[in-house]
């Protein structure tokens, strides 16, 4: 990778990592349903007016916003609200290459090498202690609501593979535009007019800054930037700069909002993101092994090589030109 890009690939890691101590900051000043709401339609609106439709169905957009927006910011903003620490929250979420990884062979038919099960295994391992971890200081309840939230991405990531849009921005602005009613009817029914109403009464800067953020610079900047690099290089060249985003969520969060980090922490988080990345690594080395390799070109038809000499006559063969 060029170094400008690569330099774009880590900001957009870190930008993806502190985006759960952003999170945090909203879930102070909204409802988690209502924030994740308001993040979506600002994520929308004006964008969707700005860029044209992705040229994939609308089946599609619709069963990745209701999976995606509404089924996993659902559960991973309320297991945040429910005390799930913003820095665990970037680590156990990154458990969503192995349900991917599982739900793409019960949806698309792929296949488990010994590799990919070794990483599995490494990363419930992880998953393994960071319940444990969490069990001793922390809200189970909201660790397993996050757990639940990487499953549905996974679930949402085959949706978005069967998809195939070539445009991750457009296709996420797109998306952005399906969960906004059922989060706010979620949040009416949940959460009460009377705590929403309060909420928005009370809007503050750093409450409106935490919405512009997970919406404009995390989710439109960030999906806009990594999708200009999956264009540009192979998946496999891109993607293991996932693993940086608990790195900077963990750390950030570490540096803004005090959190701890115990050595059982720092077990998992090295299991979990050890049997991530060779989960997804030995992912894309089974795609390309795969893949037939490209057909080779049809030779045209040409007349034999003696054909011309059959039609006309040699030079030698020739009278010779008179004086």
């Amino acid at each position: 990778m060029r170094p400008l890009h690569l330099a774009l690939a880590v900001l957009v890691a870190a930008v993806w990592g502190v985006n759960f101590v952003v999170i945090d900051v909203g879930l102070d000043h909204f409802p988690p349903l209502l924030f994740s709401a308001l993040r979506f339609l600002a994520a929308a609106v004006p964008a969707v007016f700005l860029v044209g439709r992705p040229q994939v169905g609308t089946r599609w957009i619709v069963a990745v916003g209701l999976v995606l927006g509404v089924g996993k910011f659902g559960l991973l903003f309320t297991g945040m609200h429910l005390g799930m620490p913003a820095g665990l929250s970037s680590l156990v979420l990154q458990v969503q290459a192995v349900f991917t990884a599982l739900f793409a062979v019960a949806a698309l038919g792929e296949r488990l090498g010994r590799t990919r099960l070794l990483g599995m295994g490494l990363a419930l391992a992880g998953i393994a202690v960071a319940a444990v971890d969490e069990g001793t200081s922390g809200t189970l309840l909201g660790f397993a609501l996050v757990v639940g939230a990487a499953a549905l991405w996974g679930v949402s990531n085959v949706i978005t593979r069967k998809a195939a849009p070539p445009d991750a921005l457009r296709f996420m602005v797109w998306v952005s535009t399906v969960p906004v009613l059922p989060l706010l009817l979620l949040s009416l029914l949940f959460e009460g007019p009377q705590a929403d109403a309060e909420a928005l009464r009370s809007l503050d800067w750093s409450g409106a800054g935490a919405i512009l953020f997970v919406a404009w610079v995390s989710t439109v900047l960030g999906f806009g930037a990594w999708g200009f690099l999956l264009r540009t290089y192979d998946a496999s060249a891109v993607a293991p700069f996932t693993l940086l985003v608990p790195v900077f969520g963990m750390s950030s969060a570490a540096l803004v909002l005090g959190e701890g980090v115990s050595p059982l922490r720092w077990g998992a988080a090295v299991l979990l993101v050890s049997g991530v990345g060779v989960t997804a690594l030995a992912g894309r080395r089974a795609a390309r092994a795969s893949t037939p390799p490209p057909a080779p070109p049809v030779a045209r038809n040409r007349p034999p090589a003696d054909a011309s000499a059959s039609r006309t006559p040699s030079t030698a063969s020739r009278p010779s030109p008179t004086r």
